[in-house]
């Protein structure tokens, strides 16, 4: 095994290690701090890194070596660090806090987790466990109503500005992101999780969006949501990524989601469409005329919605688009609200 390997393994082992082992290259001794100070840049981490990763059996082993040492020297990536810091020796300090953050990586912690925080549409987000961590497809999502917003502003909010609703917050990607973009926008965020309704005021807080969007825990398969929501309204939008994986395939996640999300962010039920048929059947008595539904879905459920629709022409709600993601599965459905 090699010299950096071997110090990597004995810091990875720690007091289960072998005692002789742990006494030998104890992180903390004199002399292994001076041999790694003098002798460990950030390249030289971020390749040892990936190559424990990688026998580990973790997913992205490169990328999340780079976003750990990174963030322990102060940068959003790797790319973005100063050239001279890829070579330059890290300290005994440095080089611990990437081999505790590191740790947590093993036992298969999401890098957002582990970083405490992520950009999403250009902004940055506190993330902390189990509140769910918003996937790049959901940017997409939010690229397409910004569009939408854009076609028709004569018929969006009265005041020069929509009125949208969120349903299922989580960290407030969605919403703030809206807020941040549409300067004269209002949103009302719900989610009937504690800790995202508390993560989502976290974050308006930190980015100074507090004051237009109204946070209020709540379960949209309540029998009194409506009535909450109600004197809030009527929205011109309506947007969510709800919970919507199928209960069967809930199995099939990887340990970074299984061990650390919330399921019940992610569960949608029997064929993932539990708490979308709530959001459709709520959206009508709280949108306004012409008014519109976004949703982040499975590519099972296009025609699942399209087909549940049809059997519910009370609600007055047309499937008018499907849109894919970028990796060109259907993923994002704009449903609108007809005229009575």
């Amino acid at each position: 095994m090699k010299l950096w390997g071997r110090i990597l393994w004995t810091l990875l082992s720690g007091p289960r290690g072998r005692t002789g082992a742990s006494q030998g290259w104890s992180f903390n001794s004199w002399k292994l701090r001076s041999s790694l100070t003098g002798l460990l840049s950030a390249t030289g981490v971020v390749s040892q890194w990936t190559q424990v990763f990688e026998e580990r059996g973790i997913p992205e082993a490169r990328e999340s070596s780079e976003y750990i040492v990174a963030h322990v020297l102060g940068a959003k990536t790797f790319q973005s660090l100063k050239p001279e810091l890829w070579t330059k020796p890290l300290t005994p300090k440095q080089l611990q806090c990437i081999q505790e953050l590191c740790s947590h990586r093993l036992q298969r912690m999401p890098v957002q987790y582990i970083l405490g925080e992520w950009d999403f549409q250009g902004l940055s987000l506190k993330m902390v466990p189990p509140v769910f961590i918003p996937r790049p497809e959901t940017e997409e999502l939010v690229e397409w109503v910004l569009g939408e917003v854009a076609q028709r502003p004569p018929a969006v909010g009265a005041q020069g500005g929509p009125l949208i609703l969120e349903v299922g917050c989580g960290s407030g990607a969605i919403a703030l992101s809206l807020l941040s973009q549409l300067p004269e926008s209002r949103v009302i965020a719900v989610d009937k999780e504690e800790a995202a309704v508390s993560l989502t005021r976290e974050n308006a807080q930190r980015l100074q969006l507090q004051d237009r969007i109204r946070i209020i825990p709540l379960d949209v398969t309540s029998e009194e949501c409506w009535t909450r929501l109600l004197p809030w309204g009527p929205v011109d939008l309506v947007v969510s990524n709800p919970p919507y994986i199928f209960h069967k395939d809930m199995e099939e996640l990887a340990p970074e989601i299984c061990s650390y999300e919330d399921p019940v962010a992610l569960d949608g039920g029997e064929e993932g469409m539990d708490i979308i048929t709530h959001i459709l059947t709520l959206a009508p008595q709280l949108l306004s005329a012409s008014g519109s539904i976004f949703l982040e879905v499975d590519p099972r459920h296009p025609e699942l919605v399209r087909s549940w629709l049809q059997s519910r022409p009370d609600l007055r709600l047309s499937l008018v688009a499907v849109r894919e993601d970028f990796c060109g599965r259907l993923r994002f459905l704009h449903v609108q609200k007809s005229a009575p």
